[in-house]
């Protein structure tokens, strides 16, 4: 197993690009689309779900890239993961996602420092971060149990997908969530939706995780 050093490097690492392809794409593409809001969101979310498919192949066999405190946590209760471990992965996630924010910024010559003034707030949005979290962990737990190789793959093309079907446009991560707040672009989130989120979030992982372990039981 690699060390824990490189662990939480590549964690750190990861959520960087994670953060800087879902905010810089979202720039490009607000600037290109010429006030086309869905164009300006396909853009981003071909984006997002390729870097991912791209960062799970290349850091799952180092550190799992989680890139998600969520999906740390969850994997901390099944026992796959220490405590000490698992603080040690939000801590280089959220540091990690901060960068990629600010590094986007810089490369479309931004302010570095922003605070989001998009509101997203509402049941609707709440529900569609419990849901897209539930669906995402569902997504990792089910093909983990079968077909490990295709999790990059599952991941990218469902966060695809949850980017249109959702209202919230599928967060499904704290870590992105916090950081995205600092970001006062097409994919920001306004400091005062934070909170909401990430306990939509966390009640979508816990249900997801608790239903993996009795579903998908028999097939490890």
């Amino acid at each position: 197993m690699p060390s824990m050093g490189r662990r939480i490097v590549s964690e750190w690492v990861g959520s960087t690009f994670l953060l800087a392809a879902v905010v810089g794409s979202g720039i490009m593409a607000q600037r290109l689309a010429g006030g086309n809001v869905a164009l300006a969101l396909l853009c981003n979310t071909i984006s997002t779900g390729a870097i991912l498919v791209v960062l799970i192949l290349v850091f799952g066999p180092l550190s799992g890239a989680h890139f998600n405190p969520a999906v740390s946590l969850a994997l901390t209760l099944r026992g796959e993961l220490t405590w000490r471990a698992m603080c040690a992965y939000i801590l280089a996630q959220i540091a990690g996602s901060l960068a990629g924010v600010f590094a986007a910024h810089m490369m479309f010559d931004m302010p570095l420092w922003q605070v989001s003034l998009t509101q997203r707030s509402g049941a609707g949005q709440w529900i569609a971060e419990a849901a897209a979290t539930f669906g995402l962990f569902v997504t990792i737990f089910g093909c983990t149990s079968r077909t490990p190789a295709a999790v990059p793959y599952a991941v990218g093309l469902y966060i695809t997908s949850a980017y249109w079907f959702t209202a919230s446009t599928s967060f499904a991560n704290p870590a992105v969530t916090i950081a995205r707040s600092l970001s006062d672009t097409f994919a920001g989130i306004a400091p005062s939706s934070v909170l909401p989120f990430i306990i939509a979030q966390l009640i979508g992982a816990v249900a997801a995780t608790t239903l993996a372990g009795w579903l998908f039981r028999n097939t490890t």
